[in-house]
């Protein structure tokens, strides 16, 4: 736990994989591989639930670094749950009205809150005994 701490207790750890989020959520459609090229059932959905979950876990591990008291902590997992959600309904209407070759897909923001209430969950019932 102590080595896992040392590398992602970093601000930079989750400010990096949020601009990833961002930068691949940003893409024109044309640079994406074609989806049926890979054989894998439902891969985007697979791919917005792991973004999306190491989002939240990301950002919470980095607060449940931090000196607080577990109230303060809890409510912050909470708000980095909502803006998860919020990121990735956002970046479906981005997508929709900004991005060549990119829709609005409902199923990716399942998946969205999916990923992120899974890591929510684990935040809370795991992380919270490492202090």
């Amino acid at each position: 736990m102590a080595l896992l701490k040392k590398y992602l207790s970093k601000i930079y750890i989750p400010v990096i994989w949020t601009l990833v989020i961002l930068v691949l959520l940003s893409l024109p459609g044309s640079m994406l591989p074609d989806e049926h090229a890979i054989k894998i059932p439902h891969l985007d959905k697979v791919v917005h639930i792991s973004l999306f979950g190491i989002f939240v876990f990301l950002w919470c591990f980095y607060f449940n670094c931090k000196k607080m008291p577990l109230k303060k902590l809890l409510l912050i997992f909470f708000y980095i749950f909502i803006l998860a959600v919020i990121i990735g309904t956002g970046m479906e209407f981005v997508q929709k009205y900004f991005i060549p070759n990119r829709s609005f897909d409902e199923g990716d923001i399942i998946a969205d809150m999916i990923g992120a209430g899974f890591a929510y969950g684990i935040c809370n019932t795991v992380l919270l005994r490492f202090e």
